[in-house]
C-alpha cells in the first residue's frame, strides 16, 4: 500500500504545527526533522525539532532541500540560517507516512523533486495543504520573532496560492488551523478519515 507525503505551507502562526502535531501524528505520521544552521531557541533539543549544526557541517551533508532563509538581509559576518531536510532522515523513515512543515510551497516541490529523483514516486502519494493566514498573522509572526532578523525573516517568507503556481503545485486541501478555532475543507475532513480507516 502506498504511503502519503503531506506537505503543509501557509505563512508563519497559520497553525501548521498545530494540525500536524494534533490531527497528523496522531494518525502515524512521521514530521520530517530539518537540519539548521540557525540559533537553538529556548525549549527546542537537537533532533527533535531541527538538527542544529554549522555552516561547514551543512555545505557536507545531503540534502533533500536547501532554504537559505536570511539570505535577503544577510551582510559579511553575519551567520546564514540555512535549512534543509537530510537525506539521511528521508531514507531512515521511508516506510512511514511523512509530513514535511514549510513555508514557502517551492520548498515542497525541492521535496517533490528529490523523491522523483530517487524514483520513489510510486511509493507515495502526495498531497498539499495550504494553511489560511489567521487574521492577527502579523501579530503572531512577530511575537514568535526572538533573535535578530527574525520578524524580517518571518515576513519575508511568503506563502499563497500565487506561491503553489509558480512551485508548479496543486492545492489539494485548505485549512485554518488553531486551538481557537478549526476549519478543514471537507475534502480534508474525507481525507483525514480514510487515512484513520486504513491504520
Amino acid at each position: 500500500m502506498k504511503k502519503t507525503l503531506i506537505l503543509c505551507s501557509g505563512l508563519s502562526g497559520s497553525g501548521k504545527s498545530y494540525f500536524i502535531e494534533h490531527y497528523l501524528i496522531p494518525r502515524t505520521f512521521h514530521k520530517l526533522v530539518s537540519a539548521t544552521t540557525r540559533p537553538m531557541r529556548a525549549g527546542e533539543t537537537n533532533g527533535r525539532e531541527y538538527y542544529f549544526c554549522g555552516e561547514d557541517d551543512i555545505k557536507s551533508m545531503p540534502l533533500a532541500t536547501h532554504l537559505w532563509v536570511n539570505e535577503a538581509f544577510w551582510t559579511p559576518g553575519k551567520p546564514k540560517w540555512i535549512y534543509g531536510v537530510p537525506e539521511f532522515e528521508l531514507r531512515n523513515n521511508l516506510s512511514k507516512n511523512l509530513v514535511y512543515d514549510v513555508i514557502q510551497p517551492k520548498y515542497a516541490r525541492q521535496l517533490i523533486n528529490w523523491f522523483l529523483a530517487n524514483k520513489l514516486f510510486p511509493e507515495y502519494n502526495f498531497k498539499t495543504i495550504y494553511f489560511l493566514p489567521p487574521k492577527n498573522n502579523f501579530d503572531i509572526a512577530s511575537k514568535r520573532a526572538n533573535m535578530p532578523d527574525d520578524a524580517a525573516v518571518r515576513h519575508a517568507n511568503t506563502c499563497d496560492p500565487h506561491d503553489f503556481l509558480d512551485a508548479g503545485l496543486d492545492i489539494d486541501f485548505i485549512a485554518k488551523c488553531s486551538a481557537a478555532e478549526t476549519i478543514f475543507s471537507p475534502r480534508l475532513t474525507a481525507f483525514l478519515s480514510q487515512i484513520s480507516a486504513t491504520r
